[in-house]
């Protein structure tokens, strides 16, 4: 009996030893896309009573406020793509790209990050309220809505706030297609977003 009992471990241990020698499985790699838009620098001067602006981090409704890609092939369903993904959250690919924008329109004094502790009589907050490649036609598009609000900062009181609703055909029937629209879609709403905001300091 000892001897079989020898062989039995013996047998064992060859059989660990063979599958520590099997090449590992291979993690496949999700495909990962920014949102990005070229804003125009060119901003007029702003003017010497002009308010500094902070822009808050963005925020986006459940669904929208992770590293995945929404599509959709019926209303009110959300679906993800399974090897398509976001490098970021979109609510923060976005922030920068309204800070650039509030910066261009040459309507405020500075325009800052919370973080950078200058003082400002402005506050502008957003929410991605949509952002989504919808599969309901061909060609597909992406259906992006941006709510912002400008806060009187001492004052706690909204200035003024607007929905901002863009659709951007995709070029493809395909998650790329949709990376494509979608930052197309945010260079229209970030040109919208400057004109209001420039528009609101111009208000008497």
């Amino acid at each position: 009996m000892k001897w079989m009992r020898v062989i039995i471990v013996g047998a064992i241990w060859a059989a660990i030893a063979g599958c520590s020698a099997l090449p590992p499985v291979r993690q496949e790699q999700a495909n990962t896309f920014a949102l990005e838009a070229r804003v125009d620098r060119s901003a007029a001067v702003p003017s010497r009573d002009a308010p500094n602006l902070v822009v808050s981090l963005a925020h986006a409704r459940p669904g929208f406020d992770s590293l995945r890609m929404v599509y959709v092939r019926t209303p009110h369903e959300l679906e993800y793509f399974a090897k398509n993904q976001w490098v970021d959250t979109p609510a923060r690919m976005l922030t920068p790209l309204l800070i650039q924008a509030a910066e261009s329109s040459g309507a405020f004094g500075a325009v800052v990050a919370p973080s950078s502790g200058v003082a400002a009589q402005w506050r502008l907050e957003s929410e991605i309220v949509r952002l989504q490649q919808e599969f309901m036609g061909v060609p597909s598009q992406v259906h992006l809505i941006l709510r912002v609000q400008l806060i009187d900062v001492a004052a706690r009181k909204v200035l003024a706030a607007r929905e901002f609703d863009v659709t951007e055909k995709a070029p493809s029937e395909d998650p790329y297609g949709g990376v494509v629209a979608s930052n197309r879609a945010v260079r229209r709403v970030l040109d919208e977003v400057k004109a209001f905001c420039a528009a609101q300091v111009k208000v008497p």
